[in-house]
């Protein structure tokens, strides 16, 4: 849990000595590549944080065809507020990408973390407004933004994905077809930017 403890330690300034005790609130899984944590249809009572590996979250639409919403690689979390707060069955699958470890935490995880740390309550609700405004920002980026414009702020956001993931799997993510990420790289790449 060496990524985790540090993470608690830079998002809430927990000391090393403290650290161990929340992680007594959280659980170990190891995925294979290709492996469901969660699949859609199933109440997603827990969140993930990605010790080591990378997960997607996404869903299929009636026709079968995959939108990915999140990447997830080491050091994310990842759920489904939805289906974790209000007890509803998830639209969202959550699939292991690579060979993946998984720390495993309730849904109430920052809640006892704060009841244990007071001082950490600020910050965790500091993390849920951070999720919403990723939240709000992958909207309007699907909404308003050019291809081009998805494609950079992809790399921003996941730098080295375009090694650790295929063409199309980006493609679903900025929500067009692999022809479309391929005309994107190719006018980057006369424009002599750096693309991978």
């Amino acid at each position: 849990m060496q990524n985790f403890n540090q993470y608690l330690q830079n998002q809430f300034g927990l000391e090393e000595g403290t650290v161990s005790v929340c992680t007594e609130l959280a659980r170990m899984k190891t995925l294979k590549k290709g492996e469901i944590l969660v699949n859609s249809g199933e109440i997603c009572k827990d969140f993930f944080f990605v010790e080591k590996g990378l997960l997607k979250q996404y869903f299929l639409d009636k026709n079968g065809k995959e939108h990915i919403l999140y990447f997830a690689p080491e050091n994310w979390l990842l759920g489904d507020r939805n289906s974790a707060y209000f007890n509803k069955p998830t639209e969202f699958i959550i699939e292991a990408i690579e060979d993946t470890e998984v720390l495993i935490l309730e849904v109430s995880f920052f809640v006892k973390l704060s009841l244990k740390f007071p001082e950490v309550a600020f910050d965790a609700d500091l993390l849920l407004h951070k999720h919403i405004r990723q939240l709000q920002k992958r909207v309007s980026q699907l909404l308003g933004a050019t291809a081009e414009e998805r494609y950079l702020d992809f790399i921003t956001t996941y730098p080295n994905m375009m090694q650790r993931v295929p063409q199309w799997m980006i493609a679903s993510y900025l929500g067009i077809t692999p022809e479309s990420l391929s005309r994107v790289r190719r006018e980057l790449a006369k424009k002599n930017f750096l693309i991978d």
